[in-house]
């Protein structure tokens, strides 16, 4: 179930495989294949969407980020914090303005911390249904430190 901007959503994006064709309409395709055929899949002149590996740095789309719609930030175990720190570099450094979205092997504690650094969209896995999800946004009423989301901070507010 994919939930977006806090509601549950249709996703319009096909999850592509590396060897497979490419359909009509919003894709999302690997780091790897976006290399491998940069020149076609902008040309599309479609939505497009890149999954990131854990392992692989927002950094490495460069010039390029700014004509994609979407990232994806796969998440391999929950342990894996490297996703956090992906979507944050995208909201702040990179100033990335598209959709944020989180997949794979996140936690119930980890879903306002995601909203936080800048996830706006969720791929919910089995384990977490719509109204956990909501709940989980409310559990955190307040934050000690600046992120993404521009939320005031204990400190500032004294």
């Amino acid at each position: 179930m994919l939930i977006k901007n806090n509601l549950p959503a249709e996703d319009t994006y096909v999850t592509v495989a590396d060897d497979a064709p490419l359909p009509d309409g919003a894709v999302v395709v690997s780091l790897k294949r976006f290399r491998a055929e940069r020149s076609d899949l902008l040309a599309r002149n479609q939505k497009l969407g890149i999954v990131l590996d854990s392992d692989q740095s927002p950094e490495a789309l460069g010039s390029d980020l700014d004509r994609l719609s979407l990232v994806v930030l796969e998440f391999p175990k929950f342990r894996d914090g490297r996703p956090f720190s992906w979507a944050r570099i995208l909201r702040t450094r990179l100033k990335f303005t598209g959709e944020i979205r989180a997949r794979g092997d996140f936690l119930y504690d980890q879903i306002a911390f995601l909203k936080r650094v800048g996830v706006d969209a969720f791929e919910l896995p089995p384990s977490i249904t719509p109204e956990l999800f909501a709940r989980a946004l409310t559990e955190m009423t307040n934050v000690y430190q600046p992120s993404a989301d521009g939320r005031t901070t204990i400190v500032a507010m004294r």
